[in-house]
């Protein structure tokens, strides 16, 4: 009787250790953003609320992961007037401008023709994750499903760069 009460209270503790310690997709998730880190992102997770999708009722609130990109370059002036923007993959009415499976959030007819094609440029190069883009003064984000790895990481942080340098 003495060893079942041992036993036991061994498999108690080790039950309760093995429910504390991380899932193999909570490890990945931390080397991952880890590297982002280093990459320069600052990592959230986040809750957006997108447009309202074509028949929907009501917007639902989507929780995600933003990738942000700092903005260091832009001045005070530029702060000001700054055209913010961010774009969901879904189907809605605010889609001028877009491919087809893309909508404003934010931004519609703000922007012009060359800000536009590039874009529309970087939407055609972005994976499937990636359930939206935003530009603020602050960052440049995507909303990405962390799918991927390593290699996508490096794909969308060059992606992005180019906005930082175009100040857009």
């Amino acid at each position: 009787m003495k060893w079942a009460i041992i036993v036991l209270v061994m498999m108690s503790l080790l039950g309760s250790m093995m429910w504390v310690m991380p899932s193999p997709r909570e490890r990945y998730l931390a080397k991952l953003r880890q590297q982002a880190s280093r990459r320069g992102f600052q990592v959230q997770i986040v809750r957006a609320k997108p447009p309202r999708a074509a028949g929907q009722v009501e917007p639902e609130v989507m929780k995600a992961t933003a990738y942000r990109l700092p903005r260091y370059n832009l001045d005070k002036k530029h702060r000001a007037n700054f055209i913010e923007w961010q774009i969901f993959r879904q189907i809605a009415v605010a889609d001028e401008g877009l491919p087809e499976g893309w909508c404003w959030g934010v931004g519609e007819r703000r922007l012009n023709e060359k800000q536009l094609a590039m874009l529309n440029l970087l939407i055609s190069q972005l994976p499937e994750g990636v359930a939206s883009v935003e530009s603020t003064p602050i960052h440049i984000s995507l909303y990405w499903n962390e799918k991927g790895g390593e290699e996508v990481l490096e794909q969308l942080h060059a992606l992005l760069q180019p906005f930082i340098d175009e100040q857009f």
